[in-house]
């Protein structure tokens, strides 16, 4: 998939309201032609947006596109971060991966789409334009890798309470390690990627990926039952607003995770916790356990009650079972 050329980004803001337009009205406001537009109109249904096109009234976007705002986000973040945005690129792990280190504060890197978004081993995460919120953070934690124990769950900690800032009844819950669920559907996820370490200072990737208002269309490579949270929530919140408050969680709960570890979060994770006493099957590299998920510690581990005795698992992926 290529990327948004200038004139592309031009046509998405002037259909952006999903009102129609003219072809010659979009091509005297781009200065070419009818047939120049209807070329750049099939770019963008590459990019996961449904345009319409009706003889007489010209074309418009199937749904309005909401934009995530740049300088608001920034000013929102302030000084605790710095922020990287861009309209479209292949995946923010790795454009915070590829950024020459080590950083000194967290940086945060947004965008509207993602043509190679990456969820856990290798899985592609589907990542439609300006549909739901993508973004990476990069920052120092000092005390090496021993010291990051933990931090997927603390992650999806402070991504829960920040959902549940913008509507306290949302029954949202965490999939240890790394998965966010409403009512049992996946609505968001979080991957953990190590830049390097340096004197004891280990730099981490944060990878987010939260549905805010999906089709099916755009979701048709999704495998599993997932939501969004314009299907969940009692009033939708503008894509900025979203970014902005749950950047905002994440970057309170990081300088309390680097002081304290994943034990700070511990009680708060327990409260999230959407597999504990529930019959599990958990894949661990070439292991599969099967048990009952009985909570996790102060080191992230998971721990499960198999009919051999309590095992401890620090890395795999957890499956319900039907008792």
């Amino acid at each position: 998939m290529s990327t948004l050329k200038e004139a592309d980004q031009q046509l998405i803001r002037l259909l952006s309201d999903g009102q129609f337009r003219s072809g010659s009205e979009l091509g005297q406001a781009l200065g070419i032609s009818r047939a120049a537009i209807w070329k750049r109109v099939q770019r963008l249904e590459e990019f996961g947006m449904a345009l319409e096109s009706v003889k007489g009234k010209g074309y418009r976007l199937a749904q309005s596109v909401d934009l995530i705002d740049q300088i608001s986000l920034q000013a929102e973040l302030g000084e605790r971060a710095q922020l990287h945005y861009q309209w479209v690129t292949e995946s923010t792990n790795a454009d915070a991966l590829a950024l020459a280190g080590p950083v000194r504060r967290p940086q945060v890197f947004v965008t509207e789409c993602q043509t190679a978004g990456r969820g856990r081993r290798g899985r592609q995460w589907q990542s439609p334009f300006a549909a739901n919120l993508y973004f990476s953070i990069r920052f120092p934690v000092s005390g090496g890798f021993a010291a990051l124990g933990g931090l997927s769950l603390a992650v999806g900690v402070a991504v829960a309470q920040a959902l549940q800032e913008l509507d306290p009844q949302l029954p949202v819950t965490l999939k240890w390690p790394n998965d966010l669920l409403i009512n049992g559907a996946k609505v968001g996820g979080v991957l953990i990627e190590l830049a390097g370490e340096m004197d004891g200072q280990v730099d981490v990737v944060i990878g987010v990926g939260v549905n805010g208002r999906m089709t099916g269309h755009q979701a048709r490579g999704i495998d599993q039952v997932w939501t969004d949270l314009a299907s969940e929530l009692v009033e939708m919140p503008s894509r900025t607003v979203l970014a902005a408050c749950v950047l905002s969680h994440l970057l309170d709960m990081l300088p309390r995770f680097s002081q304290q570890g994943f034990a700070a979060f511990l009680d708060a994770f327990d409260r999230y916790d959407g597999v504990r006493g529930k019959s599990v099957q958990v894949q661990s590299g070439d292991q599969m356990i099967l048990g009952e998920a009985a909570g996790v510690l102060a080191d992230g581990a998971l721990r499960v009650e198999t009919a051999q005795g309590v095992r401890e698992v620090y890395g795999g992926e957890v499956s319900l079972r039907v008792r």
